[in-house]
Formats: structure tokens, C-alpha cells, sequence
């Protein structure tokens, strides 16, 4: 219908971090996908830091594309 949004299909996701040995502060490693794919992969997750984007950013594997992701802005910071 012409003049309706057009509504996304978003889903959570999270951040892939590890433990710096020398400060013992987790940092991110870059990686970032769906809780699916991070207990496939054998991360662990944690459910109190989901953020949201498009499904159409995730890849096949289900990890967000993070190229893909830049080329769109957005109001908020994944």
C-alpha cells in the first residue's frame, strides 16, 4: 500500500566477547549473531545484552554481516 511503512523484521542478537588475560576486562571480538548461532558455535550468551537489528543483516550462518550493516544508517550502535 503506497504512504505505509514498510516494517522490518528485526531480531536479537549479541556480542561475542572474551576475557582480556592482562586487565581481565571482556572485549568484544568482532563477532556478533543470534543466540542460535552463538550456542551452535559454543558461545556462551548473555541474555541481559541483546541489542536488535534486521534479519536481512545476518549472513547464512546467522552471524551479522557487519559490511552489510554499515552501509545502513541507523539510530542506534550494534
Amino acid at each position: 500500500m503506497p504512504g505505509v511503512p514498510t516494517m522490518l523484521n528485526f531480531i536479537e542478537v549479541f556480542d561475542v566477547m572474551e576475557v582480556d588475560p592482562d586487565s581481565g576486562e571482556a572485549v568484544w571480538t568482532g563477532v556478533t549473531g543470534t543466540r542460535t548461532t552463538l550456542k551452535r558455535d559454543g558461545f556462551t550468551v548473555n541474555p541481559d545484552v541483546a541489542t536488535y537489528c534486521p534479519s536481512d543483516w545476518l549472513d547464512e550462518r546467522g552471524y551479522l554481516d557487519a559490511e552489510l550493516a554499515r552501509q545502513h544508517p541507523r539510530p542506534w550502535s550494534i
